[in-house]
C-alpha cells in the first residue's frame, strides 16, 4: 500500500466531509475520485497528503512513499525564473550535483594533480549519469512541449504566463518528479484537446499510482480502472472506468431500493401487529417480541438521491431567419500571428457547433468575431431576428458585485419567478441560502457559474459559449447537455470536454491552416473521419511508414476501457455470472412469494377484524392459526430474501 485512510472521519467546522472511511491506494492503480461539487473531494486529497488532520482514524503512508499533489492553490507560487527552470527544479538532486561538479571542475583547473579531488569529481560524474542527469533538459523540454508550450516560450519568465499556463508548468514539474503517487485535482481544466491527449498517453505509461479528481467523463473513461465516489459522507468503490461506474451504480441502487421497500413492508406489518395486539393479554408477549425485533433491525437506507433531477428550460422570444451569421473574407492577425485569413463560414438556424483545436489557434478569438466584440478584416453578416447571448470569462466583469446572486438573476430581464430562478441556480450548484451570497465574495469559479446561469436564462435564440463546463460538476454538465439538446435555438461553443462536445454538438468547426474547416457531423464521426484521413495519408506517403504507424499504437488508452480483472479471469467470471443469474432468479421468486404472503396476511387480518369470527370459536382458532403460519412464513421468506440479497452483493463485488 502506498497511502490510505483507516476509519477516517473528517469534519470541517460543523460539516462532516467523510465518516469512518477506509481507502487503501495500491501501486500502479488508476483511480478517479468523483462526487458532486462541494462534497469535499479536494479536501479529502488534502487529508491524504497531511495538510488536514482527521477528526478520527488515521492516515497511512508506506515507508519512503513520495506523493505529488497538483491543485489550484499552487497558483500562488510566483518567480522570475523561466518556465524551463521552474520545470527543471523537479530534478533538485541532479541540479545540486551539477553545481558541485562545476565547483569541482573549477578547483581541478587549479589543483589538477590532486588525485582525491579527481576521484571525487569522477564519482560525481558517475552518480549524475546513474540518475539520468544528462538528458533532463531534453525530457523537460519534451514534457513542456507535450503540454502545449512552443520552443520560443521555454526561456520566457514564469510570471509572464496566465494562471492556466502556469498550472501546466507546475504539472510538467510534478510528472518529471515521478512520485510514487500522483494526486491530480482537475488537471484538464487548463488544457486544450491536444494537451489532454498527450497527458493521457503520458499517464498511461506512468510507473506510479494516479488519483484524479475530474469532471471530464471522457478523460476518466480513458484513464482510470477504479472509481471512488464521495457520496453522503461515505466512500463507495467501483472497479472499472466511468461507464462501468454508471452501470454498476444504477444496479446497486435498484437492488438497494428493492431491499428498502421490502424491509419497509416488513416494518409496517410488524407495526400493525404490535398496534393490534399489544393491549391483549394473550398477545402482549408476542407484541413485545415484535417490538424487540424492530429495535434490533438494521435499517436499510432509502436510496433517494441528495440532489433532485432538475431540468434547465430555455425560452425564446423570437424565431430567427434560416441563416444566423455569415462570415466572408475574414482575416485576423495579432502581429505576425495569423489566426484566420480570407476565411468563410455560415451558421444556420438549429446548428449546434463545437469549435475545437489546440490553444493558440484562435478559437476564442473566432467566437468574439462571431459575437461582434473582436475587430477584424472582412464581413460578418448578421441574420434576421437574431438575439445572441455571449458567455465568456470576461463576462464576469459585467456582474454587479453589490448584488447577491438572486438579485443578479432577477436583473437579467428573464421575467422568471423567484422560485424558477432558485431552481435554475440549483443546476449551477447554488442551493438554499447560497443564492443570498453577494457577488463580491464569490470565488472566480462561482462568478463564472452565475455568468453562465445569466446567459442560459436570457431569451436569446443564439448562444455563444466559451468553456461553459469549466466550473460545473458531472451532474450539472449532464443537465446542461440535456438543456442544449432541447434548446430550439442555435449554439456555437468552445470546450475541451470531449464528452460535452460529443453530446451537445452536431457540427464541428476546426481552424486549420488559417481556414475554418466545417464538418457536418458530431465529434465521434469527426474523429473517425480524421483517423481515415490519416490512414489514407499513410498509404499515399509510404516513405514514412513507421512514423504513421505510431499514431494508432500510441493509443493504449483503448486497452484501459475494459476491466482487466474480467479479461484475465474469464472462466471464473463465467461461473460467477451463472451464479449471479441464478441468485437473481431466486430473488425474483422470493419477491413474488412475499407479495402473495403479504396479500394473504392482509386478508387474514381483515377476517380477524370481523366480529362474527370472534363469535365462532372454531373459525377464530382456524383463522388465528392461519395468520400465525402466514406471519412465520413471511418472516422466514424475508430472512431468505435478505440472505439472497447479501449473496448478490458479494457476487457483484466478485464479478467486477
Amino acid at each position: 500500500m502506498l497511502a490510505g485512510l483507516q476509519d477516517v472521519t473528517f469534519e470541517f467546522g460543523a460539516r462532516t466531509i467523510v465518516r469512518d472511511a477506509t481507502w487503501h491506494i495500491q501501486p500502479y492503480e488508476r483511480i478517479g475520485l468523483i462526487g458532486y461539487n462541494g462534497t469535499g473531494k479536494s479536501t479529502l486529497l488534502k487529508v491524504l497528503v497531511g495538510e488536514y488532520l482527521p477528526s478520527a482514524g488515521s492516515v497511512e503512508r508506506g515507508r519512503g512513499t513520495t506523493i505529488g499533489y497538483l491543485h489550484q492553490d499552487l497558483l500562488s507560487f510566483d518567480t522570475n525564473d523561466s518556465i524551463l527552470q521552474v520545470a527543471l527544479s523537479a530534478f533538485e538532486k541532479i541540479l545540486l550535483l551539477e553545481k558541485e561538479i562545476e565547483k569541482l571542475g573549477r578547483r581541478l583547473e587549479k589543483e589538477h594533480e590532486n588525485e582525491d579531488l579527481l576521484h571525487e569529481y569522477s564519482d560525481k560524474l558517475h552518480e549524475i549519469e546513474t540518475l539520468g542527469g544528462y538528458n533532463i533538459h531534453h525530457r523537460t523540454e519534451e514534457v513542456l512541449q507535450g503540454l502545449g508550450f512552443a520552443n520560443t516560450d521555454l526561456q520566457r519568465p514564469y510570471k509572464e504566463f496566465s494562471g492556466g499556463w502556469r498550472m501546466r508548468v507546475l504539472l510538467a514539474k510534478m510528472i518529471l518528479q515521478q512520485p510514487d503517487l500522483l494526486l491530480l485535482d482537475e488537471p484538464t481544466n487548463h488544457l486544450d484537446l491536444p494537451s489532454i491527449e498527450w497527458l493521457e498517453k503520458y499517464l498511461i505509461h506512468y510507473k506510479g499510482a494516479v488519483v484524479i479528481v475530474s469532471h471530464d467523463k471522457y478523460f476518466l473513461n480513458r484513464m482510470v480502472t477504479k472509481i471512488v465516489e464521495l457520496y453522503q459522507q461515505q466512500l463507495h468503490f467501483y472497479n472499472g472506468n466511468f461507464d462501468f461506474y454508471e452501470t454498476e451504480k444504477a444496479m446497486r441502487i435498484e437492488l438497494q431500493q428493492r431491499a428498502f421497500e421490502n424491509q419497509q413492508e416488513y416494518i409496517r406489518q410488524q407495526e400493525r401487529f404490535i398496534e393490534r395486539f399489544r393491549a391483549k393479554a394473550t398477545k402482549a408477549a408476542a407484541a413485545q417480541s415484535a417490538m424487540k425485533r424492530l429495535d434490533k433491525l438494521e435499517r436499510i437506507e432509502d436510496v433517494a438521491l441528495d440532489r433532485p433531477e432538475i431540468k434547465i428550460n430555455f425560452q425564446l422570444d423570437k424565431v430567427p431567419g434560416k441563416v444566423i451569421c455569415t462570415l466572408k473574407h475574414v482575416t485576423k492577425r495579432f502581429g505576425s500571428n495569423t489566426i484566420v485569413e480570407n476565411a468563410a463560414a455560415e451558421i444556420n438556424r438549429g446548428d449546434k457547433i463545437a469549435l475545437i483545436g489546440a490553444n493558440g489557434k484562435g478559437k476564442s478569438t473566432l467566437l468574439r468575431i462571431v459575437a461582434g466584440t473582436e475587430p477584424f478584416e472582412g464581413d460578418r453578416i448578421w441574420g434576421h431576428n437574431v438575439e445572441e447571448s455571449f458567455y465568456a470569462q470576461h463576462q464576469l466583469e459585467a456582474l454587479n458585485i453589490q448584488d447577491n446572486i438572486l438579485e443578479e438573476m432577477k436583473n437579467s430581464g428573464s421575467q422568471k419567478t423567484e422560485q424558477e430562478l432558485r431552481t435554475l441556480l440549483g443546476c449551477f450548484l447554488f442551493s438554499g441560502d447560497d443564492v443570498e451570497k453577494k457577488i463580491k465574495v464569490l470565488s472566480g469559479g462561482e462568478k463564472a457559474r452565475v455568468a453562465l446561469a445569466k446567459t442560459i436564462v436570457s431569451k436569446a435564440n443564439f448562444l455563444i459559449l466559451d468553456e461553459p463546463t469549466n466550473h460545473l460538476d458531472l451532474l450539472s454538465i449532464d443537465l446542461l447537455i440535456e438543456a442544449l439538446n432541447r434548446y430550439n435555438g442555435t449554439v456555437i461553443l468552445v470546450s475541451h470536454d470531449r464528452h460535452f462536445i460529443s453530446k451537445a454538438a452536431n457540427r464541428i468547426w476546426e481552424i486549420d491552416n488559417h481556414e475554418i474547416k466545417d464538418f457536418a457531423g458530431g465529434y465521434e464521426e469527426w474523429m473517425e473521419w480524421k483517423e481515415r484521413k490519416k490512414a489514407e495519408a499513410a498509404k499515399q506517403n509510404p516513405a514514412q511508414p513507421r512514423q504513421e504507424k505510431k499514431q494508432p499504437e500510441q493509443k493504449p488508452v483503448e486497452e484501459v476501457k475494459p476491466q482487466p480483472v474480467q479479461k484475465s479471469n474469464a472462466p471464473i467470471d463465467k461461473e460467477l455470472k451463472k451464479e449471479l443469474q441464478k441468485q437473481q432468479r431466486n430473488l425474483q421468486l422470493l419477491e413474488e412469494k412475499l407479495a402473495g404472503l403479504n396479500q394473504q396476511k392482509k386478508e387474514l387480518e381483515d377476517q380477524l377484524a370481523l366480529p362474527e369470527i370472534y363469535s365462532d370459536k372454531t373459525k377464530f382458532l382456524t383463522t388465528e392459526t392461519a395468520y400465525k403460519q402466514c406471519t412465520t412464513a413471511l418472516e422466514k421468506t424475508n430472512a431468505e430474501y435478505e440472505t439472497i440479497f447479501d449473496k448478490l452483493m458479494e457476487l457483484e463485488e466478485k464479478t467486477k
